[in-house]
């Protein structure tokens, strides 16, 4: 059988296993001894929700699909026609390639040509590494082509609750909370104080945090049960998803995606990197089991 995810990539570090794939250049699953971390997906599935996927070169919606650049107006095909959005990128259903491997490690990559709405040439690199404190994500991106382009990044792994997101004890630093409208894209912004971990309870959350507290390492932490996932100052928001709505979801895993701008940011401008010819961007977020 070949699975719809493609070429399975295996990983072994002591106790933590993980395997990333062809298909989207995700992460399939990650465990720590017989703990199972993500709410990942089967051999035989493909990765429904959005399910460790990489987001790129935009994460969450874009309104409409429409957007300028440099003077030029670009429409990218609607990915969510009944909210008239395209969501999270052009890069989740394309064929990744192998770059590097070892036992612990591997590097995938993927050429973005040219498509339409997005008339650029972007060069991607993820790889996923097990050590002693757990999983590490490095991801870069390069220009290649002769002009400016628009880019952003994000990545959409789901933790398990224990078994619903209700009995999950989770840790957000002091941040800010861009308001948003029913299609989930900012209008506004909110202070908050989410203090000590606690239990999420009946909370619902499709939410984006930006200002995030970060350590003197300059990471980020976000306290999910029994684990930490952190990200690096390149990540300046961060989406939280109970999943509510989805019926393959419905609370049983909460989704905690570090991404380096908000919801429509092709539009807003808030965040949005310009990558010029031959510049190189590079960012870390991980995994750590506390």
């Amino acid at each position: 059988m070949h699975a719809p995810s493609g070429t399975q990539f295996e990983l072994a570090f002591d106790a933590l296993r993980a395997c990333a794939v062809e298909v989207g250049g995700g992460l399939r699953s990650y465990t720590v001894g017989d703990r199972e971390v993500l709410d990942g997906y089967n051999l035989d599935e493909p990765a429904g929700s959005a399910r460790g996927q990489v987001l790129a070169p935009w994460p969450n919606r874009l309104e409409d699909g429409a957007y300028s650049f440099d003077g030029r107006s670009l429409t990218v095909p609607l990915t969510e026609p009944e909210t008239r959005t395209a969501i999270h990128g052009l890069v989740r259903w394309r064929n990744w390639v192998l770059a590097d491997r070892a036992e612990d490690r591997v590097a995938l990559e993927h050429v973005l040509h040219p498509t339409p709405g997005y008339p650029f040439v972007l060069s991607l690199r993820i790889e996923y590494q097990l050590h002693a404190d757990g999983l590490t994500v490095t991801s870069s991106a390069e220009n290649l082509g002769e002009r400016p382009l628009p880019f952003g990044l994000g990545h959409h792994p789901y933790l398990r609750g224990v078994p619903r997101v209700n009995d999950l004890v989770v840790g957000i630093p002091a941040a800010t909370k861009l308001v948003t409208d029913e299609r989930a894209l900012p209008v506004g912004r909110e202070p908050v104080e989410l203090g000590e971990p606690r239990l999420l309870g009946d909370t619902v959350l499709d939410a984006t945090f930006c200002d995030l507290a970060r350590g003197s390492d300059g990471l980020a932490r976000v306290r999910v049960g029994d684990d930490v996932v952190w990200f690096d100052e390149a990540y300046g928001y961060l989406q939280l998803f109970t999943g509510d709505p989805l019926p393959d979801v419905a609370r049983r895993s909460l989704a905690v995606e570090p991404m380096t701008c908000p919801p429509n940011a092709f539009r807003s401008g808030e965040g949005l990197i310009r990558l010029e010819p031959g510049e190189r961007f590079v960012a870390r977020w991980g995994i750590q089991p506390l």
